[in-house]
């Protein structure tokens, strides 16, 4: 039988990375538009569908064949076996079994391994659409009660503001840093807005850029709130620290205006009303009466890089993380789901849905204005971020509503399931990337969980499951290909986040195997601070995948770290375990323009494509020189440069970083401080010589 991996594959030698920059790029505006199946729940740092379509089928073409041809072909990998140590949402799995291969994915986080199996496995959409009008028929009526006004309209978000006292007065201080709740995206455009008053809690349209103005009971309103980053002042003019001010205690937060669904479809703001303050105590009176079987958030928040900032306000457990009229809305919908008749993917598929719904309904959303989609969601920053003005939105929702359970089925279920009967893959034409259909087969995989059904399951199949990957059930010799994105070694810390999802999910149990743990942090997760650490986890998976690899097989996974201790972790984790690296391959990441990124020194753009053999194969590192390693970075990161992708210091800085430790690891030079600081001299180097001479040109235009 022909190796599926050739002697010397494309992905080494003849990779189309500009091409594959330019539809990753599109790709990246709207992951969940032209990757539906891999987007029906959150997961951190999801990886692009079609660089991995390009990372497969380079990895499968030999050197002299056309790469950007394969990609664009409706290339067959019948037989191949697919692993992937690191699944997270499930694109490599999906990539996969799109192109005839047979995917096996692990995850440590059960949270993960949910959203895999939504990618890959089908929908029968008449059982999805009974069992999710049996879900709505069991709670929406009372969801809805929950968020109207006294005269029946439907009430699309409640605006909180939390509160403190003031240690020297005792004044009950509004954590506003601005008077203006709601403005356009675009308020130079539309300048339009809506302003609170601070005193009264009155509710007036404004402009988004006034100086002052006066409520409608008499008070001067100034552009100004009360805060100042992580101070406030009272109205006596005492300032104080927030978080000392809490005292140990939760914020406690006030409603001060609400958002109406007009009956012509439009939107009205209006302030709260007694009548408004009487039906949220009738939820917190109904949350205390709520009886033990009703699903609701169990647990509490652990120490933790992403969870410290939440628990320095006082957020204890998962429940805090709602309001009382959010807790009885969403277990409403979680206890209808829990008690569905029998568990199938339907069941499992709605499971998810709520799961992600919670993204946008808890205490930790925010209003995005305007013009855009209404909820800013909680993972918008990759931390457990408290809000001084929480929204809150309606949980079930309306055809006006964003991010409710009944639009999300609509954007995610739906549009997952259209995709999985007909998938279409991005493509360069020449003149521009479009949408194509028939490069790819329809996901219609059957989902196991051992490698004996596995091996026994005829069709389209999928091993998936939850568990270290450093120990896996998989024979020796059983993989042709690995293909995988590891996680950071620092930045975000999954499991910590994950944790959010599961104080339901384990409540719920979306299907027979779901942990029921109360916790998703596990003993061997690969994410750690501490960079030896980091290794040492990170080395235990490579030698597990040098174990199951065929001889001849490849290693290929998507890097990119900020720190240089992590890139020689990772060189140094794969060496020990018995790999060498053949090519380092610069190519499109994340999209470049989101929150996280825009607050770092040198945001990335890129991801190196690390491509590893065995040693045990005859691999070898085809540079001679840290002059050549140099060399062959920076031609790669010019023919980016070239095609108009956008390269910064940053990228540079990486790729070189990673081509240059590649060959010294495997030239058996120890990789200590000393090393580590003449890589990052000759990353700088690199970086002057293709970043300055564009930074001129542009100066010159």
């Amino acid at each position: 039988m022909t190796p599926v991996v050739p002697a010397r594959t494309g992905l080494e030698s003849a990779f189309p990375a500009a091409m594959l920059s330019a539809v990753g790029t599109k790709e990246s505006w709207r992951k969940e538009v032209h990757r539906p199946a891999t987007s029906t729940h959150k997961w951190w740092a999801k990886r692009l569908g079609t660089v991995f379509r390009g990372i497969l089928a380079s990895a499968t073409t030999p050197e002299d064949a056309d790469g950007a041809a394969a990609y664009a072909s409706p290339l067959d990998l019948k037989g191949a076996v697919v692993l992937d140590p690191f699944a997270g949402s499930g694109v490599t799995g999906v990539e996969a079994l799109k192109l005839g291969a047979r995917p096996v994915c692990f995850d440590i986080n059960p949270v993960a391994t949910l959203v895999q199996r939504q990618a890959m496995q089908p929908w029968n959409m008449e059982d999805l659409t009974a069992a999710y009008k049996t879900v709505e028929a069991a709670c929406r009526n009372e969801i809805d009660h929950l968020h109207r006004t006294e005269d029946g309209r439907s009430v699309l978000y409640y605006f909180w503001v939390a509160t403190v006292q003031c240690p020297e007065c005792s004044d009950r201080v509004r954590l506003f840093d601005s008077p203006v709740f709601s403005k356009n995206a675009y308020p130079k455009r539309v300048p339009k807005a809506q302003i609170v008053c601070p005193e009264c809690l009155a509710v007036k349209q404004s402009r988004y850029d006034f100086r002052t103005e006066t409520c409608p009971n008499g008070h001067e309103i100034s552009q100004r709130g009360a805060v100042r980053g992580q101070m406030t002042t009272c109205r006596q003019g005492h300032t104080f620290k927030i978080l000392t001010a809490l005292g140990g205690n939760r914020p406690m937060f006030e409603m001060y205006a609400k958002m109406v669904a007009g009956p012509d479809g439009s939107k009205v703001y209006e302030g709260i009303t007694d009548w408004d303050r009487d039906l949220y105590e009738k939820c917190v009176e109904r949350l205390a009466g709520l009886p033990d079987s009703m699903v609701l958030p169990q647990g509490e928040l652990a120490r933790g890089n992403n969870t410290d900032q939440a628990l320095k306000w006082n957020f204890r457990e998962w429940r805090d993380f709602f309001n009382a009229r959010q807790l009885v809305s969403l277990s409403l919908i979680a206890t209808a789901i829990r008690d569905l008749p029998a568990p199938s993917a339907e069941r499992e598929a709605l499971a998810t849905l709520f799961s992600g719904t919670l993204e946008f309904n808890n205490l930790f959303t925010s209003f995005k204005g305007e013009g855009t989609g209404a909820v800013r969601h909680m993972f918008s920053h990759h931390v457990l971020k408290p809000e001084r003005t929480p929204l809150e939105a309606h949980p079930w929702g309306t055809p006006q509503s964003s991010g409710s359970f009944s639009t999300l089925y609509k954007s995610r279920l739906q549009r997952a399931h259209a995709y999985k009967v007909k998938p279409a893959d991005l493509v360069d034409e020449g003149t521009g990337v479009e949408r194509v259909t028939g490069l790819a087969k329809p996901l219609v995989a059957t989902v196991v969980d051992s490698w004996r059904s596995f091996q026994a399951a005829q069709g389209q199949t999928a091993y998936v499951a939850t568990r270290n990957s450093a120990e896996t059930d998989l024979p020796d010799g059983s993989i042709d290909l690995v293909v995988t994105d590891p996680p950071y070694m620092d930045n975000v810390h999954y499991a910590e986040l994950a944790d959010f999802f599961h104080a339901w999910l384990h409540g719920m149990r979306p299907y027979n195997a779901y942990a029921a743990l109360a916790t998703t942090r596990r003993t061997g997760e690969v994410q750690h601070a501490d960079p030896v650490e980091f290794g040492k986890a990170l080395e235990a998976v490579w030698r597990e995948c040098a174990r199951v690899l065929k001889p001849g097989g490849l290693l290929a996974f998507t890097f990119h770290q900020a720190r240089i201790s992590g890139w020689v972790q990772v060189v140094e984790s794969l060496r020990r375990a018995g790999f060498v690296i053949t090519a380092v391959q610069p190519v499109k990441g994340e999209m470049s323009t989101s929150v996280v990124k825009a607050g770092a020194q040198e945001p990335s753009n890129l991801d190196s494509v690390v491509v590893c053999r065995r040693a045990a194969d005859g691999a070898t590192n085809p540079n001679g020189s840290p002059e050549e390693a140099q060399a062959t970075a920076q031609k790669e990161l010019s023919a980016l440069l070239e095609a108009g992708v956008d390269v910064g210091a940053g990228d540079v800085r990486s790729v070189v970083r990673g081509s240059l430790l590649a060959y010294l690891s495997s030239a058996g030079t120890g990789l200590n401080d000393a090393v580590a600081a003449q890589v990052d001299a000759l990353a700088s180097e690199a970086i002057d010589a293709l970043i300055a001479p564009k930074k001129s040109a542009a100066i010159l235009v």
